[in-house]
């Protein structure tokens, strides 16, 4: 049986590993300690309003979007369009009065 780590590589930096990840969670207790539900709530309501926020745009986006396709739609055209005949050649013939 082959052991696979883990690993987050959409990072620039190079992959993140669980071992990475324990160490930034065991950071994170230190630094915050009896704050980390605050931050954790705080954190958490900064998410919902920038999704709220993305939401709203793209609804205004789609709407105005609708507007401008249906502002610009072509005029109908015939279905076939009239063939325009060409000019006979002169055989040398002027008109006169």
């Amino acid at each position: 049986m082959i052991a696979t780590q883990t690993t987050l590589a959409f990072f620039p930096f190079g992959q993140i590993g669980l071992p990475e990840l324990l160490v930034i969670g065991v950071l994170g207790l230190l630094i915050f300690g009896k704050r980390l539900p605050e931050v954790g709530r705080s954190l958490g309501r900064g998410i919902v309003q920038f999704k709220k926020g993305l939401r709203e745009v793209e609804d205004e986006v789609d709407v105005h979007g609708m507007e401008d396709s249906v502002k610009t739609l072509p005029p109908e055209t015939p279905a076939s369009k009239p063939s325009v005949a060409k000019p006979k050649e002169s055989s040398g013939e002027t008109a006169t009065k």
